[in-house]
């Protein structure tokens, strides 16, 4: 095993045959959460991304959207979103789970992912979890995990939901840094925006043709986070240049291995891309 020029850790050679975004809600927010001194009457109808990643051994996903039964229960929404800084999560029409409609829609079921991935606690990308306890495995940053189960009540007040993710079923596995979560899907810790929050390098096999994408989620909300390398509006524990130092990383990886950098809420990029993998 070598590191490369890019700082990934060079290892097996990519299974990644394809990735599906998903868009499993969105949240209305000022500006300001997404960008670091951003007037905060400006709000944004921002979509809640997942990512699917199709591997040659099954489907791995990367983040699972909000827990719908915070948001439609009057009492657990006022317990949990009514303390949520001015942000309104808005959920797909219909009454169903968002991820199980996304999974449907692309001919898939829970049962079809092997292997989940989070980039960080927050609400809006481990409310899903609950489907995947005591299932498979799910990868995140050690660091995230023990701040998410301790430290009560801040993560709460920075909008981490324990209910989300405090199971004993579920089968943790916890990175103290960079790791290899897959062949060709690669997750590099981007702490700031909460103390374990990570982004995935996923590179497409040379049969898929090559190439592939940095995922940044909320280390960059919106491409205005990367061109115009501006921190984020929300961190825990860091400054706002601590921030940008993360978004440089990402630009410098995605450069050195011919990636596309993604925002992880862009009301404008998402979609687009979206429309450009899927079609619609």
């Amino acid at each position: 095993m070598t590191v490369s020029s890019s700082g990934l850790t060079a290892s097996a050679p990519s299974t990644v045959r394809r990735v599906v975004p998903l868009t499993l809600g969105w949240e209305d927010l000022p500006k300001s959460v997404s960008v670091h001194g951003a007037d905060p009457a400006i709000r944004l109808r921002e979509p809640v991304p997942g990512v699917l990643v199709e591997l040659d051994g099954g489907w791995l996903l990367l983040d699972t959207g909000l827990n719908p039964a915070l948001i439609r229960d009057p009492l657990f929404a006022a317990r949990f979103h009514g303390r949520s800084h001015d942000i309104r999560a808005i959920l797909p029409e219909g009454d169903g789970d968002p991820l199980e409609q996304a999974l449907a829609a692309q001919g898939l079921a829970v049962d079809d992912v092997f292997m989940v991935a989070v980039s960080h606690l927050h609400n809006d990308h481990a409310g899903g979890l609950r489907h995947f306890a005591g299932r498979v495995p799910v990868h995140a940053q050690r660091r995230e995990v023990e701040y998410g189960l301790g430290h009560h009540p801040d993560p709460e007040n920075n909008g981490i939901f324990r209910i989300d993710f405090d199971d004993p079923a579920i089968d943790w596995r916890l990175a103290d840094g960079e790791v290899e979560i897959a062949p060709g899907v690669t997750a590099v810790p981007t702490f700031g925006h909460t103390p374990g929050h990570q982004s995935f390098a996923v590179e497409l096999s040379p049969a898929a043709g090559g190439g592939g994408y940095v995922f940044a989620f909320d280390a960059a909300d919106l491409q205005e986070n990367i061109d115009d390398e501006v921190s984020v509006g929300g961190f825990i524990g860091v400054e706002p240049a601590d921030c940008v130092e993360q978004i440089r990383k990402l630009k410098s990886l995605a450069s050195a291995r011919h990636l596309r950098l993604l925002p992880g809420h862009d009301p404008v990029v998402w979609p687009a891309f979206t429309h450009d993998i899927l079609g619609r």
